[in-house]
């Protein structure tokens, strides 16, 4: 039998200081020579398992003891902790982060209990949305068993080779007798969709189109189908507001219902044979714009990833509504920020037509990163009047090289538009943008 190769000082030398004992005292009651256990304790030999087995039987020693990493997500939840802006001038790399986990798993594991419970200044955010998006982010928005599940019903349904629709209200009226109907908008003022059980009915109201009653449809199948999954996964959020719980559970049925109109491997197939190729995609999967681009910010399974987007959301105010960062490490300053250069604040004049633009921006980091950017207005859907909001794709200009639509768009960093930091963190008087009264009161003292 081969020894496996198992790097376990830091577990080794606790347990010997624990049991009183001396290096050479241990070493003799393992069987081995003290200058090999003084390097095992070093991480400079691995614990072979004739070893560990000495271990185990003489200090009665619990082997889980040696996977303590795992609390924290080993090295990638590490990694993604410090990754961290507040950390970006510090440089540490994957490499630095392994080195530490290995030599120093408890003080690991302390910088991640302090990191996740810390906040910025700015104080912990009481927000529901806030709350619920922060544990999106902690998901990197990927719920990898929703999506096996969805994508083995897809098949199950033959969403690909049949009326998505027909398709999804049989499933309704067969497994949860349940039927489709659609009523006209005075029915059902102010709504969009409504389950009524007694009726064993899903009501959709007439306002909403085509690909908007699809998405209730399958959002509706999913939250059934699913139910249990979801809930645990709402659970194991230990979020404390019921606002922010909600929240978080329909950002989940929405992720299962948009697994379901673009299973996984189908869909990353389709992005890749089209160069995320959008009203080709739109069109083959029969999704909205925002459908579609929300579902860009989800494909990083593990040995199948997508290219790492963000999605972003405004109202015609300017004002965020929505934003998932996805895989793509972008940190949004999500108070105050106006970037007037930025082309989402032009889209409405240019309804329904995609904007493209290379900026940069990055708060807090060394240096601000190069994105390539995607904007298109969208109607609301199911607004009685003519509601608009602009979504935003972005991804860093890197990878930007594989797009359709970044063809013709200079993605040289100095061709860039600098976006800088938000107006809270900013304080230029130069800016174009006009800053909050409290911050220019303070501009002029």
């Amino acid at each position: 039998m081969t020894d496996s190769a198992l790097l376990a000082g830091p577990s080794l030398r606790r347990l010997r200081k624990r049991e009183g004992l001396t290096q050479a005292a241990m070493a003799a009651s393992l069987g081995i020579s003290p200058s090999y256990l003084n390097l095992i304790e070093r991480n400079q030999r691995p614990l072979s398992a004739r070893v560990l087995v000495q271990v185990i039987e003489r200090f009665d020693f619990d082997p889980r003891e040696l996977r303590e990493d795992e609390a924290i997500g080993g090295i990638d939840g590490l990694a993604r902790r410090m990754s961290d802006k507040r950390f970006s001038d510090l440089g540490i790399d994957r490499e630095e982060v392994q080195e530490f986990l290995a030599a120093a798993p408890q003080a690991a594991a302390a910088f991640a209990r302090l990191y996740d419970n810390s906040q910025p200044d700015t104080g912990r955010s009481e927000d529901p949305v806030d709350l619920a998006r922060q544990e999106v982010e902690r998901w990197q928005n990927h719920f990898a068993d929703l999506d096996h599940a969805a994508e083995e019903l897809a098949d199950e349904l033959r969403l690909s080779q049949s009326d998505i629709s027909a398709a999804l209200s049989d499933r309704l009226r067969e497994k949860h007798r349940l039927t489709l109907r659609i009523l006209p908008s005075d029915v059902m003022p102010g709504l969009v969709t409504r389950l009524d059980l007694h009726a064993r009915q899903l009501q959709l109201s007439e306002m909403l189109p085509g690909a908007a009653r699809r998405f209730q449809i399958a959002r509706q199948v999913g939250s059934l189908e699913q139910r249990e999954a979801i809930e645990t996964l709402v659970a194991g959020a230990n979020l404390a507001s019921p606002e922010a719980r909600e929240k978080f559970r329909e950002h989940v049925t929405d992720y299962v219902a948009a697994a379901l109109l673009m299973p996984y491997r189908r869909f990353l197939r389709a992005c890749e044979q089209t160069g995320y190729d959008l009203p080709v995609l739109q069109r083959r999967f029969s999704v909205s714009f925002d459908q579609l681009a929300q579902r860009l910010t989800t494909l990083q399974r593990v040995g199948e990833r997508g290219l790492p987007f963000f999605n972003a959301r405004f109202g015609r105010t300017g004002r965020m509504t929505h934003y998932t960062a996805g895989a793509s490490g972008a940190v949004y300053p999500l108070v105050g920020a106006r970037w007037p250069a930025w082309v989402p604040y032009a889209s409405f004049e240019s309804r329904g037509t995609m904007l493209m633009q290379a900026v940069t921006f990055g708060e807090g980091e060394a240096a601000p990163k190069h994105w390539f950017t995607i904007t298109r207005t969208v109607e609301v859907d199911g607004a009685a009047c003519s509601a608009r909001r602009a979504v935003v794709l972005g991804v860093e200009a890197r990878f930007a090289g594989e797009l359709a639509q970044s063809r013709g768009i200079s993605l040289d960093p100095d061709d860039a538009v600098p976006l800088g930091v938000g107006c809270p963190r900013c304080g230029r008087p130069d800016c174009l943008t006009p800053a909050p009264p409290r911050l220019a009161a303070r501009i002029e003292l």
